[in-house]
């Protein structure tokens, strides 16, 4: 895939400690990276998948208490 026009992006949360993802959204799919390895490996979603993780992120289901 080409992500040579990807335009990256963080949370407006990040409060820049490191501990941070890019997403770029490309329409046919959704790219995520290291904010700290721009060069390094990139996840693809489908923009479903994506939706189904991010919902799941805001209800709680990856916290691990």
């Amino acid at each position: 895939m080409d992500l040579s026009r990807a335009v990256w992006r963080k949370s407006s949360r990040s409060q820049g400690n490191g501990q941070c993802v890019e997403v770029a959204d490309l329409g046919e799919a959704v790219a995520v990276r290291d904010s700290k390895d721009k060069a390094g490996p990139v996840l693809v979603f489908t923009p479903d998948e994506w939706s189904a993780f991010v919902e799941g992120a805001k209800a709680g289901e990856f916290d691990r208490s």
